[in-house]
């Protein structure tokens, strides 16, 4: 197995899995040659695309996108095209790791399913995924669909991280994903060669403001912050952000469905607050 983009996930996911983590420096994706070469070289059997830009230095998150335009491209759609290409060439069992942030909206109170069309134009790295999604869908692979992601260790990119530094957050239910819930998913989805298009998140819905008090209770109870609209985030960021209920019932007939978020996330916060400590 060969993880290609050595960020967050991508690290997460090798760590999980011991098997090779392949950053940019090392291979330039965007490059089809080089991609190319790596196959060549190593000759996986699976390889998993977790390239993916969300943003960069000076901006707060995805926001960094909407002013870098062409590198976003690049590593949203161009790598992930090469990647997809080349191992339905050579016959590798493809993951690619997509976004649930291409929605908004609860869908009527059922959530969005995997053939529903994406219907949010607010950011321009959520249209970057939900294009590189319209393309890999027509070959073979699995395609991920995570958000939020949560995990049990503290990191920048931990929305647990990112929340704790904001001063004020929504209380707006979302959909979400927590980190090692995932990779014992993944792993149960790779033994059976699962393909298609998947909402990776777990069941049910919680708001920022929600973990934040669960924060409060489980690791800090000095943690102080404020709750505000959506309408005042929006005049905070340059991108509006995408609010959004995922529906899991797809996953869950698989009978590998990942536990309630609610009880996930309070058991993230329980083992981070363990290794913190």
């Amino acid at each position: 197995m060969v993880v290609i983009g050595a960020g967050y996930l991508g690290k997460r996911i090798s760590d999980y899995f011991n098997c090779l983590l392949v950053s940019k420096d090392q291979v330039d994706a965007t490059d089809l040659s080089q991609v190319k070469k790596l196959f060549d070289l190593e000759k996986p059997q699976i390889v998993i695309n977790a390239i993916g830009k969300t943003g960069g230095p000076g901006a707060i998150g995805v926001d960094w996108c909407e002013n870098h335009k062409e590198e976003t491209t690049q590593s949203n759609i161009v790598a992930a095209i090469n990647i997809c290409t080349e191992a339905a060439i050579r016959g590798i069992y493809f993951i690619h790791l997509g976004s649930g942030c291409i929605y908004e909206g609860d869908n009527a109170g059922k959530g969005f399913s995997e053939e529903d069309k994406p219907n949010f134009e607010g950011q321009f790295y959520s249209k970057t995924k939900s294009e590189a999604e319209r393309i890999l869908k027509h070959f073979p692979g699995l395609i991920l669909r995570i958000r939020m992601p949560i995990d049990n260790i503290s990191n920048p990119r931990n929305l647990i991280d990112k929340l704790k530094g904001y001063p004020r957050v929504i209380d707006i239910q979302n959909s979400m994903t927590t980190i090692p819930d995932m990779l014992v998913t993944m792993e149960q989805m790779i033994k059976m060669r699962i393909e298609g298009v998947y909402n990776f998140v777990n069941p049910g819905t919680i708001s920022a403001a929600e973990i934040m008090k669960m924060y409060q209770e489980i690791v800090d109870p000095n943690h102080n912050f404020e709750i505000i609209t959506g309408q005042d985030l929006e005049k905070i960021v340059k991108a509006r952000r995408s609010n959004c209920m995922l529906d899991s019932t797809k996953l869950s007939r698989l009978g590998i469905s990942m536990p309630g978020i609610r009880i996930a996330v309070e058991k993230c916060l329980r083992d981070y607050r363990s290794k913190i400590n």
